[in-house]
């Protein structure tokens, strides 16, 4: 069969460095090919030249066996190729459908144009239903989670009618049911003849639908095989070099009979409602649901992000009112936010500005003191970085959310709010963050945890909280929590 996509002999250099020597890459009509590798193995850069963003140094791109030049991201789209990015691309200030449809509104001649906004959101919506979430497709963007917005971007791909889709961290924000209903839209495209390349670092996804898979390290092509003749062992073992069971230690519970943050009857309206649990000094308390249940919320309002309605909040057993960020980060807590680069840096600015930005500069700067603290960080999280004058935006996904971890660190948190930390980062770097987040409950410090993947969930989690629409569903003990007593109460079942 001829391939929809040949990339010939790729090579791509920036500022003389590598980032891509000589790969080879194909993909076929009907066929999902996984493509993987650690943070800076060259999974994007391959990606941005198949899509038109990027030119290639060497080698020669084919489309459908014949020898194409593509000079945009436009022409690529003429041809048939849909590019979903990890980075949302999304005007906050339009609907869901205005976005979907976003420069080709389907649109009523009579002398001039009348955009047909009903059909835009009726399309829209039906896009959406497809993916398996029903939304409103008037609501705009802003008012949206990450994991919506991820689902309108999806639906935008699949609005173009591409003939090959590249997917890249589709599934970073989205739960496990919600990745099996996606998983099921990319069969139906499967059966139309359109090609994915699916790019993730959820690594058991791989066994799910792709076909094929290929593995890029250091900017080369190290394997492609078919899925069924690439164990989970083979895979990591070609991505980072040891085998797979190394890379999650079993968790050791360091627990403590004290109450570090407590939450009464906390409720935003239409956003969360009568919320109370507790999290104990050493406990890392899992926090489960469905896109849209409301965890990012919660844990934006605990942070002084969001005003919130009534309930009362108590660190260490006396009540405080948490009103700004500020207060919160003078009562000891720290917002690891599900978005790293939207939310939690500035991405231009130095690592080591970012670093110090909760701790140093107020009121004077101390710039040895600072250069100190940076250094130090940099040893302990081993953080892959040219200098600390570097800018964060250069770091990969990984590094980057060390830097930010290592914010709260200088700034001596005591209680850590951390929705998706290991959101669109490798498997290797997965495992250093594990290591830290474990390395900080043996210190004593309260971790809430929200992940979309109920395997770090159930690894890290000494209980289990699950939440549907604004609500607690329920609580687990981490003896009884499964990935099917969860998804039961994500879903509003009753966890038995």
């Amino acid at each position: 069969m001829t391939p929809l996509l040949r990339l010939e002999h790729i090579s791509k250099a920036f500022s003389g460095v590598p980032a891509l020597d000589d790969v080879t890459f194909e993909v076929l009509p009907g066929e999902v090919h996984a493509l993987v590798g650690e943070n800076g193995a060259g999974k994007s850069t391959l990606m941005n030249i198949a899509s038109g963003v990027l030119p290639a140094d060497s080698g020669r791109t084919c489309w459908e066996g014949q020898p194409v030049t593509l000079r945009s991201p436009r022409q690529a789209q003429e041809l048939g190729i849909s590019f979903v990015h990890q980075e949302l691309a999304l005007v906050p200030q339009l609907s869901a459908g205005e976005n979907v449809f976003l420069g080709r509104h389907p649109c009523r001649r009579a002398g001039f144009d009348w955009v047909r906004w009903e059909e835009i959101h009726q399309r829209a919506g039906d896009l959406l239903e497809e993916l398996g979430h029903r939304m409103d497709s008037r609501r705009t963007v802003a008012e949206l989670s990450v994991g919506e917005q991820q689902l309108v971007e999806i639906a935008r791909a699949l609005a173009f009618r591409a003939r090959l889709v590249i997917m890249d961290e589709a599934t970073a924000p989205l739960s496990e049911r919600e990745t099996a209903r996606l998983f099921e839209v990319i069969g139906k495209l499967k059966q139309r003849g359109v090609g994915v390349i699916y790019i993730t670092h959820r690594l058991k996804e791989i066994y799910q639908g792709p076909d094929r898979v290929t593995v890029l390290r250091d900017g080369r092509c190290v394997a492609t095989a078919p899925v069924a003749e690439m164990p989970l062992e083979t895979l990591v073992r070609h991505m980072v070099g040891r085998p797979a069971r190394e890379q999650f230690p079993a968790p050791e519970s360091q627990v403590q009979p004290m109450a570090a943050l407590r939450v009464e009857g906390l409720s935003v309206r239409g956003k969360i409602q009568d919320i109370s649990f507790q999290v104990n000094r050493g406990e890392i308390l899992g926090l489960a649901g469905l896109a849209g249940a409301g965890r990012t919320e919660l844990l934006e309002t605990l942070f002084g992000a969001t005003a919130h309605g009534p309930g009362r909040v108590f660190i260490n057993g006396r009540p405080v009112n948490i009103r700004t960020p500020a207060d919160a980060v003078s009562h000891g807590l720290a917002l690891v936010p599900d978005d790293r680069k939207a939310k939690g840096l500035i991405p231009e600015a130095s690592v080591r500005w970012n670093m110090v930005l909760a701790s140093e500069r107020q009121p004077r700067i101390h710039a040895a003191r600072e250069r100190e603290k940076t250094d130090r960080m940099v040893r302990e999280l081993r953080l892959r970085t040219s200098g600390p004058d570097q800018p964060v935006a250069q770091l990969s996904g990984g590094n980057q959310q060390k830097v930010v971890l290592a914010r709260w660190l200088l700034a001596d948190a005591k209680i850590f709010l951390m929705d998706e930390p290991t959101r669109g980062i490798d498997v290797g770097a997965k495992a250093e963050i594990y290591e830290i987040i474990r390395r900080l409950a043996a210190r004593g410090a309260a971790i809430v945890l929200v992940s979309s993947e109920l395997e770090e969930i159930l690894r890290l989690a000494d209980r289990v909280l699950v939440m549907h629409r604004g609500r607690i569903a329920g609580e687990l003990a981490r003896a009884d929590a499964s990935e099917e007593s969860i998804m039961r109460l994500a879903t509003g079942g009753d966890g038995r």
